[in-house]
């Protein structure tokens, strides 16, 4: 059984950092690649970063050079470090898993930014 769990949402001051984790279990972590994905209110869920098995990185254009994604293989850990962050990375940032046909979510954590 997959399990994806996130840590290190939480409430920051505009222009401060968070590190999200997400710890990966019941899958070969380094065989697979991982995304964050973020959901505010009202909005659609949208791609903040992947990294693949490779490490070969890709960002959306609201997280380059403020957002980096980094994985620990051995660990079974992805992270976000997110630095400058602003009121508009208000959102659930939800980790993602996919291994060929394979495609896992975590349950989200809630990073608030306050103006």
């Amino acid at each position: 059984q997959v399990q994806l769990v996130e840590s290190g949402g939480g409430l920051v001051q505009a222009g401060g950092s968070l590190r999200l984790s997400c710890a990966a279990s019941g899958i070969i972590f380094r065989l697979s690649a991982m995304g964050w994905y973020r959901q505010a209110p009202g909005k659609q869920r949208e791609l903040v970063a992947l990294i693949s098995s490779g490490d070969v990185t890709n960002y959306a254009d609201s997280a380059k050079g403020r957002f980096t994604i980094s994985r620990d293989n051995a660990k079974n850990t992805a992270y976000l470090q997110m630095n400058s962050l602003k009121p508009e990375d208000t959102a659930v940032y939800v980790c993602n898993l996919r291994q060929g046909v394979r495609n896992f979510w975590g349950q989200g954590t809630q990073v608030t930014v306050s103006s």
